[in-house]
């Protein structure tokens, strides 16, 4: 019967179950996959609460995306506003402001949360 995972015993039981069960041929709606679908959700609930992932600063999320997207320093300078602001802000010698946060945002798809961090 599954139940919430409260232990660190009980989560590696429910690891090693999903594995079990990742390795058979589930078929969509079976019992097997339900059960897989629903301790993968209590995995994940426990993962949450007992190894929380930080954020990354933002400066480094920043230079992370520009990298995934081929995004040169003067294509940053254009949403940011100029050269100069872009280069004080990569440095840390400027803060991001509201209005470059949500550039960034929609631009770059970087989280609100992760650019709002104190840094």
């Amino acid at each position: 019967m599954l139940k919430p995972i409260k232990t660190e015993e009980e989560y590696n039981e429910a690891l090693a179950r999903v594995y079990e069960l990742m390795q058979t041929d589930i078929i969509e709606g079976s019992a097997s996959s339900d059960e897989l679908e629903v301790l993968s959700i209590l995995v994940k609930e426990y993962e949450l609460v007992h190894y929380p992932v930080a954020y990354p600063n933002p400066l480094d999320a920043i230079r992370f995306r520009m990298e995934q997207m081929n995004l040169s320093e003067s294509e940053l300078s254009n949403i940011l506003g100029n050269r100069s602001r872009k280069s004080e802000i990569l440095s840390g010698k400027r803060k991001l402001s509201l209005s470059m946060i949500r550039k960034l945002t929609e631009l770059l798809n970087i989280p609100a949360e992760v650019l709002i961090q104190v840094y």
